[in-house]
Formats: structure tokens, sequence, C-alpha cells
């Protein structure tokens, strides 16, 4: 599926010291679906990342080579595990966030496993997801937990 954006994008290796800005941006993209939830609290939503943060598995989005965001793609079971995928709130709607989740997941169709997530009851994330192959695994009164299997691959 072609995306297009309106903007220069691409993805570095996360270090450490990204840890800082993916927390407050975690924060503030996720603060009205927690609030919405009647679970935003402004000290865990940034500890919460802090103590799962995986630099090694981590891509910083970069966006005319500022920080525009953030991902996370990690072994998970059978597959992989997409977490922390946080787009600037200034950027969203461009097509970034698309893109690069497009891009990401043309890796792991190329490999031929599933891909999980889980996000927030109500959150307009999930349409995206859903565009790009995502179907309901279960939920709970919180959270929808996804998955996207590789599409077959034709015998030849």
């Amino acid at each position: 599926m072609p995306v297009r954006t309106t903007q220069a994008w691409s993805l570095r290796p996360a270090t450490p010291a990204d840890l800082e800005a993916t927390a407050e941006l975690r924060a503030v993209v996720m603060r009205p679906d927690l609030v919405r939830l009647g679970r935003y609290d402004e000290q865990r939503v940034r500890q919460r990342l802090r103590d799962s943060y995986l630099p090694e598995h981590t891509s910083v989005i970069v966006v005319d080579g500022r920080f525009g965001g953030s991902v996370t793609l990690r072994p998970f079971e059978d597959g992989w595990c997409l977490e922390s995928f946080f787009v600037d709130e200034g950027l969203q709607g461009r097509g970034i966030g698309s893109a690069v989740l497009g891009a990401l997941l043309a890796r792991t169709d190329g490999e031929g496993v599933p891909v999980r997530l889980n996000v927030l009851q109500g959150s307009s994330a999930r349409r995206l997801y859903e565009r790009h192959g995502f179907i309901l695994e279960r939920e709970d009164a919180v959270d929808v937990f996804m998955v996207r299997r590789p599409p077959l691959r034709a015998v030849p």
C-alpha cells in the first residue's frame, strides 16, 4: 500500500538519550484517551515508558531533521510486538504514521510472521491499524489487542 506524506521522514536507531523526549511525547499524545478512560496520571504516564523503554528495539521518527516520534518493534512470541508508536501531534494527519507503519510491516511481512499490538479503547489510532490489516484478537475495558498476520505468499 503506497503512502504519500507531505514531509520527509526517516527512522534512526533510538538511544538512551531519547528516553525523556519519548516519555514526554507519550504523555502528550495519550492524554486525551487516558483522560476519557479515567486513567490519566501525570507521573505514571511517563514512568510506564521509562520502565519499559527498549532502545535496542526502538526507532526515532525523524521529520525534517527533528524528533517527530518513536516506535518500538520488539520480538514477541511467534513474531513481533508493536509498541510505543507515537507521532508528534503537530505532525499527525500528514501520512507519516501510516508511512512508518507501512515500512515496518513490509519488513515483518518479509519474515512471514505476525505483528501484535494493543491500543486504548476508543483511540483513533485503531483506524490506522485496521487500515493496515490489523484485526481484533481480544479486548478488555481499557485495551484492544490486535494482530496482523502476514499476507499469504503466492506459490510459484
